[in-house]
């Protein structure tokens, strides 16, 4: 564990220093599909019934427009509301990336969703300031980074007491993002950190909830807050992530981080190249996808009608059991962290997509009656194989007397060993997009942001989007 003041320089050395030509080429190409995928979630997550509440509370207060919050219903307001809105709506379907773990140690719920934070950033203060797409990367990629760096390196207690790593660490991810963007020299980055560590918040209670989106728009929200008040002259204290009384001490109780993470491990590589992020093909907790996958396969494979099912085991650790705490669901969002939706879902629909994940289909008869055939065992042989990957084994026992029985495939879809391809990435922009914009919005959306480091001010980019929204009333999920 750490016992000198390093973390905090360390990062901020980092911040001043890097630019986007700092990042190999596989990293911008990385880049570009994840926030290719995280606008998309973010125009799916604007018509989520949560971030309505949050856009409708921002818009009561009437503030000047300098950012605008994406959807079917645009509007302006202030960078840090606007960060607000769309970084709620980003998280609102559990639909965005999530960073990989590179040590049995470091278990997958550990970690972040890193994008949605910096991105949501990003945007809101680039359109602000009208920068290039080039500086727009830039910020999202250094942001990116940072998040994802010292989340990895703080002790696993962090998680395990209840905090919810993607509220905790999104808001240096967007703070970051905001502090590139604006320019803030050393001194005033380390005011930044300090605000970010006070503001730094989210609990797993929330999980299942409207509460657990608000995590990451508050982490933007706070972050370009932080950013924008060190940028006017705010101060906070000295050494905030490493000091005794800073972040990585507080919020572990003591345990602290493991300094080599971040000292030298900043760029060296992008977290975003290795281990890499995945990219969720499920608009729920990425811990059932390896899962939901296998259960997919068994079911195409021995052709599984739903009236065959008499009963269902999910095999599995308590990485996995434990986030996924929902036996039985009731709304959408308490589906997103249900084993028993997620298995109901594919045995009745064969998928499990925004249109699967509505209150109306969860509450359905033939739901509530498969889910109740769903159960889940802690598994000790799993569990025996660690946390770094996410294990489990499906047995389906039919009404013939048959038993089939499926092991998740540790090569999960959007993950670095099975990477979405690009027709997929943009089959996945396009059923979010069509939540809330017309088709030639969609197609001139996907263009630009596949070539975003070459726009000449990430305004163009917005102002697509913001011109495309479909007419009638916003869809509600």
């Amino acid at each position: 564990m750490a016992t000198e003041t390093r973390a905090t320089a360390a990062v901020i050395d980092y911040v001043t220093t890097t630019t986007l030509d700092s990042f190999p080429a596989e990293a911008v190409s990385l880049a570009k599909q994840c926030i290719i995928d995280g606008v998309g979630v973010i125009l799916a997550g604007s018509a989520a019934r949560g971030t309505g509440i949050v856009r409708e509370y921002i818009k009561a207060g009437k503030e000047s427009g300098q950012a605008t919050v994406l959807g079917g219903d645009t509007f302006s307001c202030r960078t840090a509301s606007a960060a607000l809105a769309n970084g709620t709506a980003g998280h609102a379907l559990d639909f965005d990336d999530t960073q990989l773990s590179s040590t049995p140690d470091r278990i997958f719920g550990l970690l972040t969703h890193p994008t949605i934070p910096p991105l949501a950033a990003s945007l809101a203060v680039g359109e602000h300031l009208g920068v290039t797409g080039r500086q727009f990367l830039e910020a999202y990629l250094v942001g990116f980074e940072v998040e994802c760096k010292m989340n990895e390196a703080i002790d696993p207690t962090h998680y395990k007491n209840g905090f919810h790593s993607s509220g905790t660490f999104g808001i240096f991810g967007a703070m970051i993002a905001a502090a590139k963007l604006y320019n803030l020299n050393a001194e005033q980055l380390g005011h930044a950190l300090a605000m970010a560590s006070s503001m730094s918040s989210g609990i797993r209670l929330n999980f299942g909830t409207m509460t657990k989106p608000l995590h990451v728009g508050r982490a933007a929200q706070n972050g370009v807050m932080a950013a924008e008040l060190a940028k006017l002259g705010h101060t906070g204290g000295k050494d905030a992530l490493d000091s005794p009384w800073g972040f990585y001490r507080v919020f572990t109780l003591g345990a602290g981080f493991v300094e080599k993470s971040i000292v030298g491990a900043l760029g060296n590589p992008p977290s975003i190249v290795s281990p890499g992020v995945s990219l969720k093909p499920y608009p729920c907790g990425s811990l059932g996808h390896p899962t939901m996958d296998a259960m997919l396969k068994l079911i195409r494979e021995d052709d599984v009608k739903p009236e065959q099912v008499k009963a269902v085991r999910v095999r599995a650790g308590s990485n996995i059991l434990n986030p996924l705490r929902y036996p039985f669901a009731n709304t959408e969002l308490e589906a997103k962290f249900c084993l028993p939706f997620m298995m109901s879902s594919l045995l009745l629909r064969r998928k499990a997509g925004i249109h699967e994940f509505t209150d109306e289909f969860v509450s359905s008869a033939p739901v509530q009656a498969m889910m109740k055939k769903v159960t889940t065992v802690r598994d000790a042989a799993i569990e025996a194989r660690g946390f770094d990957r996410m294990r489990s084994t499906i047995e389906v026992d039919l009404t013939d007397g048959r038993t089939l029985v499926q092991d998740a495939d540790e090569r999960y879809r959007g993950g670095p060993d099975l990477p979405f391809t690009r027709e997929e990435l943009h089959d996945k922009f396009i059923d979010c997009a069509s939540l809330v914009l017309r088709p030639d919005a969609i197609r001139e959306t996907l263009t630009r942001l596949e070539s975003v480091d070459s726009a000449k001010s990430i305004r163009e980019v917005v102002g697509i989007m913001s011109k495309g929204a479909l007419e009638g009333e916003p869809v509600v999920l």
